[in-house]
């Protein structure tokens, strides 16, 4: 890109906590020199970007969301060499590159992670987004703000995929289904005839049941109140699965792996669950906990269950350093071990508000936005789009 002025884009804005995602103009800066500047072609929906709206998270109003976003990179700042105009590419979570934890191939724990991610601007406090009287709008969510027809965004953050796979199957791969298969893959690092308990049945639950499923595991509980998502659970590998309302859930698990289920992802962010996992837990098992929850959210335990060797451990982004793991769930989706198309529903970028809904009701596992196309900026069917709905 040359020249100084402005992209004019159409993004999904939040300018009120609760309220709808509004589609503006906006205008978008070009790229830094180590940026890209990204054609958005598909961005998933996550309930990260629910806790955005919601003020759960406090991001300055008004703000563009979205950190699922995958397209095809139009233009590379001045010190990019390993990304070219026309790379179909994913956008994982941003890191510095230069901290202690970068240092050591820590990625996801960043010592700027939650600033890049949830800060609403770049490290240096400005935005690249502007409405058409230069108010400034707060962008840069995961330093990418996908919900938009175009974004610059760090080039580290940007992993190259094969053009031939259709990028709403793969935006997914940025967050969510790599935070579960990450948890499971990495962090648990399960293996061929273990026993997993996977809490929660969402977007990320649901990837957690497949790798554990893609690599063998004897015994996969999913657990989740939603009857649908536990049919859907069996039929991406599940063994067996739980409805908890009602019952004692940390009992349930023990009296179905006799006292010997080493491994739970938990998903939920509910302070009752993760209590009931350490509960389940054999000794020396882990409790991998990836469910978000609201700041300030307090958890209350019975510090002997952790006596006997159990494990507590948080988990970011499953992980996982996105240039590695992303082309192994590839490989792993190619092989037919990783069915994304069966967890994500397309929704038109007009539709956000309607996939935000059915998200939130659990009618839709993943949300993915079609907001352009590969392949012919010129049919782009987000470059006027309609009012968000």
């Amino acid at each position: 890109m040359s020249g100084t002025g402005g992209l004019p884009v159409s993004a999904a804005v939040i300018s009120e906590r609760g309220g709808p995602f509004v589609i503006e103009q906006l205008q978008l800066a070009p790229p830094r020199p180590d940026e890209v500047l990204l054609r958005v072609v598909a961005a998933g929906v996550c309930r990260t970007d629910l806790h955005i709206r919601d003020q759960e998270y406090p991001i300055r109003l008004p703000v563009v969301a979205g950190h699922e976003g995958a397209g095809v990179i139009e233009a590379v700042g001045t010190a990019v060499t390993a990304l070219a105009p026309g790379d179909h590419v994913v956008v994982s979570y941003p890191s510095c590159g230069a901290c202690r934890h970068c240092l050591r191939a820590e990625l996801p724990y960043c010592v700027h992670g939650f600033e890049l991610s949830f800060g609403g601007q770049r490290l240096d406090g400005t935005s690249a987004l502007t409405r058409a009287g230069g108010e400034r709008v707060n962008g840069h969510i995961f330093q990418q703000s996908a919900f938009a027809t175009h974004a610059v965004v760090p080039a580290r953050s940007a992993v190259r995929v094969p053009a031939d796979l259709p990028l709403e199957l793969l935006a997914p791969l940025a967050c969510g289904v790599q935070t579960g298969a990450g948890a499971v893959l990495n962090t648990l690092a399960v293996t061929a005839g273990d026993r997993v308990a996977v809490l929660g049945a969402g977007g990320v639950g649901l990837s957690s049941v497949m790798a554990a499923a893609a690599v063998g595991a004897a015994r996969i509980i999913a657990v989740d109140v939603n009857p649908a998502r536990r049919a859907l659970a069996l039929e991406l590998g599940a063994t067996e699965a739980v409805d908890p309302a009602g019952i004692d859930l940390a009992g349930e698990l023990s009296a179905r792996t006799g006292g010997r289920l080493r491994h739970i992802v938990e998903t939920t962010g509910l302070p009752a669950v993760l209590a009931d996992a350490l509960r389940a837990v054999d000794m020396t098992g882990t409790v991998a906990v990836v469910g978000a929850a609201a700041a300030g959210t307090r958890v209350t335990l019975d510090t002997n269950t952790l006596l006997n060797g159990r494990r507590l451990r948080g988990v970011i982004q499953g992980d996982a350093v996105p240039h590695e793991f992303i082309p192994r769930l590839i490989g792993l989706h190619r092989a037919g071990r990783l069915p994304l198309e069966r967890i994500v529903t397309p929704y038109d970028f007009a539709d956000i508000n309607i996939a935000v809904k059915d998200m939130s009701e659990g009618i839709a596992v993943k949300p993915v936005l079609r907001i352009g196309t590969a392949s012919d900026p010129a049919s782009d069917p987000a470059s006027d789009p309609a009012p968000a709905r």
